[in-house]
């Protein structure tokens, strides 16, 4: 029997050392087929950063790692993108300054796996900025945009009102650079635990789609006694 990749998020990981995978990949053909923008909300440890990485790979045309999924065969894995991976679930945000330095570590560490170089160091919305624009320009490709936690920073401090209200105005001035920029973006996509920041977090970005409780993306992330059986 496979081992379950308990605590293991790297999709790359789960495929090469022969983990218990269940096919999560119809979510992703769908998900792109019908839309651009999206919302998902599920509790910790539910597998949300996995999904995050299943969609990084497919967009960088990985396609040894989806051998036998139901990607393999329903992907264009000619044309890869660039994509911009922020994760908030690395570290505990202790204030608004803290978040601002972390969203600057977060964006040099993205152009560095995309070998862009932006100007813009020390104002991180126009850092975020010249980062799409960048790579657009450098891979002549829409860019996608994964943004995992995108709340976490706000729970780190939830109990501190004031703290925590500072950490929330950094969040929506640095979410609200992706609304204009339409025209150079793929996919948009965010992970949390919690919805209750969602409108004044995201009212610079309304088109978002929550697909939280949407009952055919119900199982798109954790995994069923029927799943389990039949990828072993």
């Amino acid at each position: 029997m496979k081992q379950l990749p308990i605590g293991v998020s790297s999709f790359e990981v789960i495929r090469k050392d022969k983990y218990c995978y269940v096919d999560k990949t119809p979510f992703i053909y769908k998900l792109v087929k019908e839309g651009k923008y999206y919302f998902l909300s599920r509790p910790r440890r539910f597998g949300k950063s996995l999904f995050i990485d299943t969609l990084k790979q497919a967009f960088l045309g990985k396609k040894e790692l989806f051998i036998g999924l139901y990607l393999e065969k329903n992907w264009d894995w000619n044309t890869i993108y660039p994509v911009i991976h922020i994760d908030f679930g690395g570290s505990v945000i202790q204030n608004a300054e803290d978040l601002k330095e972390r969203i600057h570590t977060l964006l040099e560490r993205n152009q560095k796996s995309l070998n862009v170089i932006c100007k813009y160091k020390k104002d991180f919305r126009r850092n975020l900025e010249e980062l799409i624009f960048q790579s657009y320009k450098t891979y002549n490709s829409p860019v996608v945009v994964l943004i995992d936690e995108y709340d976490k920073p706000i729970l780190d401090k939830i109990e501190e009102k004031d703290k925590a209200i500072a950490i929330r105005e950094v969040l929506k001035d640095f979410y609200s650079v992706l609304k204009p920029l339409d025209v150079y973006l793929k996919f948009v996509f965010f992970t949390g635990v919690s919805k209750f920041s969602k409108v004044s977090l995201f009212s610079g970005l309304n088109q978002l789609m929550d697909i939280t409780l949407s009952k055919q993306y119900s199982a798109i992330c954790g995994y069923t006694q029927t799943g389990i059986r039949r990828s072993i």
